[in-house]
């Protein structure tokens, strides 16, 4: 049991497991997981840590599929720059390893921005705190437990 499934049921919110053989010579641990478990790409979303330019680390989630424009996810925390988290700082601020981080249940409660794209969707898939866990919930579920923004943050 990972902390991201620990904080769901903790928080009562509604949520499937779904599990894979992780392979750890593939190139992309989302793509991997839409592959694994017959989804479409659109419908995996990626959890990134950043650093604004306060030092502030911050958290964005976006589809697998997309790149994160930096300008518009600092711009969507009232900053005017953003670089990617040194991933030493990632580990110890969230709890997770790389490919294996997930926006539920980190160590320290990070501000959080989602990809507008994730409104349209009914349910979308996070890590679930391990490389081969993928928890799938309702958009508006996630961003209510994380107390999160949905904001345009892709390229």
């Amino acid at each position: 049991m990972t902390p991201a499934v620990l904080f769901a049921k903790k928080n009562n919110i509604e949520f499937t497991l779904h599990q894979y053989e992780h392979d750890p010579h593939h190139q992309s641990f989302g793509l991997e997981a839409a592959e694994k478990l017959n989804l479409a790409a659109c419908e995996v979303f990626k959890t990134l840590v950043i650093e604004l330019d306060n030092h502030q680390l911050a958290v964005a989630i976006l589809p697998v599929t997309h790149q994160l424009n930096l300008k518009l996810v600092a711009k969507a925390l009232g900053m005017k720059k953003a670089q990617m988290a040194e991933p030493q700082k990632v580990e110890r601020t969230t709890g997770y390893v790389l490919g294996g981080v997930s926006p539920l249940g980190q160590k320290k409660r990070l501000s959080t921005v989602i990809d507008s794209s994730a409104q349209q969707l009914e349910s979308l898939y996070i890590s679930g705190g391990r490389r081969g866990l993928e928890i799938q919930l309702a958009p508006n579920d996630l961003q209510q437990v994380l107390n999160a923004q949905f904001a345009p943050l892709c390229q």
